[in-house]
């Protein structure tokens, strides 16, 4: 059984924190660079993926046109420097932007949903009825 110190704050695996870091910077810079180009204004961040040898991070949005993924094109190297700058890691990860697959899932699931027909008046929701 492993013990820890009364205090600590939990241990997550390396990966999970460089992930949640590299998150967190990302965001605060893209905020920041939204008054210099208003395509980067609506993106989202939902997850950062690294690889084990910090050599690419894939940066998933919640939703990725056309326009926004040029616009993080062309931000990329300063994102990178933000990145170098905020945090100590072997290496700065070179980024790749990416639609977050689980948010085009989640939409999936929502219109069929919405597909299915509505419950009758009066259905199981109702009290006595099983």
């Amino acid at each position: 059984m492993a013990s820890r110190s009364h205090g600590s704050a939990p241990r997550y695996p390396r990966s999970a924190r460089v992930n949640q870091i590299l998150r967190e910077i990302l965001a605060d810079q893209l905020e920041r660079m939204e008054d210099v180009d208003d395509r980067l204004g609506m993106l989202t961040i939902t997850a950062v993926d690294c690889d084990a040898d910090l050599r690419h991070a894939t940066v998933f949005m919640s939703s990725l046109t056309e326009q926004e993924a040029e616009a993080l094109s062309e931000a990329r190297v300063r994102l990178q420097s933000a990145i170098s700058q905020e945090v100590r890691l072997k290496c700065t990860p070179q980024l790749r932007f990416a639609p977050d697959p689980a948010v085009a899932a989640g939409q999936r699931v929502e219109d069929i949903l919405r597909g299915l027909p509505h419950p009758p008046v009066g259905g199981l929701d109702e009290p006595g009825n099983l």
